[in-house]
């Protein structure tokens, strides 16, 4: 889950599972929409990191797409991430540097 912070919600939700090869954006949306996301997913244990670049490329993904091969590398470093921190027991690691591709 990556989000942009208020007062301009915008979330973007992925799954990922590696059979599948890529993931896919499960939900998006703005304002209400956007803080309903968030919420269930913290309530769902999900972590959530905000990066308004990358949530803004993201939106523009359709719903239940994959996501473009352009963010793998910046996905892959977010979801290493999230490994860290499940593997280290819930110990919040300094959020990752995420590499966005050049000119998007």
């Amino acid at each position: 889950m990556t989000t942009s912070p208020d007062p301009k919600s915008i979330a973007v939700a992925l799954a990922y599972e590696a059979s599948e090869g890529a993931p896919r954006v499960v939900a998006k949306g703005r304002g209400t929409l956007a803080r309903t996301i968030i919420e269930k997913a913290k309530e769902s244990g999900i972590f959530v990191h905000e990066s308004p670049e990358l949530v803004a490329m993201l939106m523009q993904v359709d719903l239940d797409a994959r996501i473009p091969p352009q963010l793998y590398i910046a996905i892959a470093e977010l979801l290493a991430w999230v490994y860290r921190i499940e593997r280290d027991a819930g110990e919040i690691a300094s959020p990752p540097v995420i590499t966005l591709p050049a000119g998007e």
